[in-house]
């Protein structure tokens, strides 16, 4: 049985901690690449307690002003597919070739362990214990919406820190990868062969955000089905509409044991950041990013405010009845809340 007073004391001591945490005393130190500082601000933005909010808020304020260019790349793929092993492959050539790279994990499956990156964290033995490498999960917060608020901040402050090429991973089950695709520059799809029909494991949706597929696990005799999926793979990724970046979606096979086709992926990276850069895609769809993150956040804001208020809550939930008893439709529910909320504020 765990020790209740040691718990009780942990608790504590981590409020504490929290308590302390003010954005004039941690900039400085975020700035000039100080990992447990950094650890502590993404704690911090986090917090669910007013205080930290209103410092967090100010924290993200000051990193924001500089908007450093980094590369933002997304990662996903279905469990089982080799997520942390890439990483800590992949990110050996990352370093190598000069970069400061963060890894952020989301997972909005689960707010307590903070996703998968956890477990995942003790397989990255070599990339943990880089000067030029930072590992963090995002808390889920409960909801998508608190992922992409938390997950888009930590970015801002990973990039103020002097990351300059950031994956953001996620889970592969679905809504999450949209999410991700719409705070990074470039999304990495992994697939798997040999698990049946290649092409219908995924949906084409998720494809069809995807820069580049990496088919994963391309040694120890899956070499040949690796190729088969790679060829059909790239006759489907041919069938997709043209992308406003003007980049050609393709497909590599890859081994994070003996590194077959990395340096081409790192490569193929590359390539695409200096196209964008050349064609004004990187800013304008960072634009586009900002302004979807400004609307969904006002939401998430406004949900916030309405949970917040007692009144506002009953009401809410007496409306959720009534749509569901089929007293009331769906636009008057949203009329009268909106209405509701607005006299709040009035008061």
């Amino acid at each position: 049985m765990p020790d209740k007073n040691k718990i009780s004391d942990w608790i504590s001591s981590r409020k504490k901690r929290l308590e302390s945490l003010k954005a004039d005393e941690l900039y400085p130190l975020i700035v000039e690449g100080d990992k447990q500082a950094l650890s502590s601000a993404i704690t911090l933005i986090e917090s669910q307690n007013n205080q930290n909010k209103i410092e967090g808020r100010a924290l993200i304020e000051k990193c924001s002003s500089s908007r450093p260019k980094s590369w933002r790349i997304g990662i996903t793929g279905v469990p089982g597919v080799g997520k942390s092993t890439f990483i800590e492959a992949f990110g050996r050539i990352v370093i190598k070739a000069g970069h400061k790279l963060a890894v952020l994990a989301i997972d909005p499956s689960s707010n307590v362990s903070g996703g998968s990156i956890l477990g995942d964290k003790t397989r990255m033995d070599w990339l943990s214990n880089q000067e030029n490498a930072f590992i963090r999960p995002t808390a889920a917060a409960g909801n998508l919406g608190g992922v992409a608020r938390n997950s888009r901040d930590a970015l801002v402050l990973c990039e103020a820190a002097g990351f300059d090429v950031i994956f953001v991973e996620t889970v592969g089950v679905g809504q999450s990868e949209t999410m991700v695709h719409d705070m990074v520059d470039y999304f990495l799809l992994l697939m798997l062969s040999g698990a049946g029909d290649e092409l219908q494991g995924m949906k084409r949706g998720i494809m069809e955000l995807a820069d580049t597929l990496l088919i994963t696990k391309a040694d120890s005799g899956n070499e040949k089905k690796s190729e088969m999926a790679r060829r059909e793979y790239a006759n489907a990724v041919h069938l997709f509409p043209a992308k406003e970046s003007q980049w050609v979606t393709n497909v590599i096979t890859t081994s994070s044991i003996n590194g077959k086709g990395l340096q081409e992926a790192w490569d193929n990276i590359e390539s695409y950041f200096n196209q964008i850069n050349l064609n004004g895609f990187y800013d304008s769809n960072r634009m586009k990013q900002d302004s979807r993150f400004l609307k969904s956040n006002l939401t998430d804001v406004i949900m916030q405010e309405i949970e917040g208020d007692s009144q506002l809550k009953i009401y809410f939930e007496k409306l959720e009845n009534d749509i569901k008893g089929g007293k009331v439709s769906i636009t008057l529910a949203v009329e009268l809340l909106y209405q509701a909320y607005i006299d709040s504020v009035k008061k």
